[in-house]
């Protein structure tokens, strides 16, 4: 096991969960719950199955795509949503402003 890709592949998606959605659905439902266990199982085996789905669907894509393609499918994927942040979030502000 490459126990430089463990760490790195667990910090990254430790720091980009801290305060994520389902985080702040696990709060809710902790607060309001009585078995904060079962609240506690049940989001850790959500957030498992989606990792594992992720990571089979990506190790399986990777078998058919290279590597470089992949990469170039990613970052025009990041571009895309990057620039759809960008001119709709303006956007909507502006017409936010223009209702009030």
């Amino acid at each position: 096991m490459d126990w430089h890709l463990l760490g790195l592949s667990f910090t990254t998606v430790f720091l980009s969960e801290i305060g994520d959605k389902s985080q702040l659905a696990a709060i809710a439902l902790s607060s309001r719950s009585q078995s904060r266990t079962a609240v506690f199982f049940g989001t850790a085996g959500a957030l498992l199955v989606t990792s594992g789905l992720g990571a089979l669907t990506g190790g399986l894509v990777s078998t058919f795509l290279p590597a470089k393609l992949l990469k170039a499918i990613a970052a025009i994927g990041f571009a895309i949503l990057a620039i759809r942040l960008l001119l709709f979030t303006q956007n909507s502000e502006d017409v936010e402003e223009k209702e009030c």
